[in-house]
């Protein structure tokens, strides 16, 4: 990542934060008991969330550190069969960051043989968000989370088979 990238993204975190913090004292400004209701409550989810957020994090970084592109690529390939298809379903839920910064990993696994319909499912099962399911759980129950994130799953295996059958019909 360039320095002036890295610069960019820290001064949109700033923005964010002097944007939530001016919303703030809007709200606080217009009804003081309602500000200090949201925050409070906010703070709360924060301190129950903040345990989770720090191992998730950790097990993120572990696990990002042991898979290297190189390491996918090879994984990834023509012949990978259903390892394949599971390694793309984990690595799709267990990757972070934003979506632009996979492309090159993705262009480097086609390049290298990958299956397009592996690539599919790395990056449908991307909407599965680790660091994010226990606000999930909190707010919508466990059942909903579980039930949203296995038709995710399972609609990304759905459309990784699609991509190579329409692939194979155009003789691709």
């Amino acid at each position: 990542m360039k320095a002036g990238e890295e610069q960019s993204f820290a001064f949109r975190g700033r923005l964010f934060l002097l944007l939530v913090v001016l919303a703030y004292g809007v709200l606080a400004w217009h009804d003081a008991p309602v500000a200090l209701v949201a925050l409070r409550r906010g703070g709360l989810l924060l301190l129950r969330l903040l345990p989770v957020f720090a191992v998730v994090i950790c097990l993120i970084a572990v696990v990002n550190y042991f898979l290297r592109p190189a390491r996918i690529v090879r994984w990834l390939g023509r012949e990978s069969g259903l390892r394949g298809w599971l390694l793309a379903l984990l690595a799709g839920v267990i990757s972070h960051g934003p979506m632009y910064a996979w492309y090159p990993m993705v262009q480097d696994l086609r390049r290298h043989g990958g299956r397009d319909g592996l690539v599919v499912v790395f990056l449908f099962a991307r909407c599965i968000k680790v660091p994010l399911l226990p606000v999930m759980v909190d707010t919508l129950g466990l059942r909903f989370t579980l039930v949203l994130s296995l038709y995710i799953l399972a609609g990304s295996l759905l459309q990784g088979w699609l991509m190579e059958r329409l692939q194979r019909r155009a003789g691709g």
